[in-house]
């Protein structure tokens, strides 16, 4: 269930030495969360779980990003990440994430396992131009060319860096 929430300009920084802890299911609906992330997070036990992992989602996140890790995700990638979150309060969060498929006994995708640590200030900054950059191309593209166009933005820097993606996270 997504929440109304208006974003609001208060960060919340995490502290050295903290994981966010999350798992779900195929779907992304959450089925696990530590103490940690419903810190952050804002919202209780009972409201996360159940919910699809988008609740925290923040505005200034291109769809593109997101598209890319389900896509690394789904060929059972892991996927990094930097991801600027909303608390319940509209409060901002900036995370370095980790996600993976989780498996069953027989090899089986059954959900994913995200951890979240405190981002460099450096990656942070390197990710809002660039979200920024992404966030511009999928206004000016509407939203049915949105995700296209932004990934564009992602894959032009990439090519003008001559980095993949996973270096180009890693290294900022």
């Amino acid at each position: 269930m997504k929440r109304d929430v208006t974003p609001t300009s208060v960060e919340k920084v995490m502290r050295e030495g903290d994981f966010i802890v999350s798992m779900t299911d195929l779907k992304g609906i959450i089925t696990y969360g530590n103490r940690i992330f419903i810190e952050y997070s804002g919202y209780s036990e009972s409201e996360l779980l159940g919910s699809q992992h988008n609740i925290i989602r923040h505005p200034d996140m291109p769809r593109a990003v997101f598209k890319l890790l389900w896509d690394k995700i789904q060929k059972k990638e892991e996927c990094f990440a930097y991801v600027k979150n909303m608390a319940k309060d509209g409060s901002f969060y900036w995370v370095f994430t980790n996600v993976t498929p989780t498996y069953d006994s027989s090899g089986n995708v059954t959900g994913y396992f995200s951890v979240r640590r405190k981002p460099k200030q450096s990656g942070v900054q390197a990710a809002s131009a660039l979200y920024a950059a992404m966030l511009e191309a999928e206004r000016k593209a509407g939203a049915a060319n949105a995700i296209a166009a932004s990934t564009r933005v992602l894959v032009d820097i990439l090519n003008e860096k001559g980095l993949g993606y996973d270096e180009l996270v890693l290294a900022i």
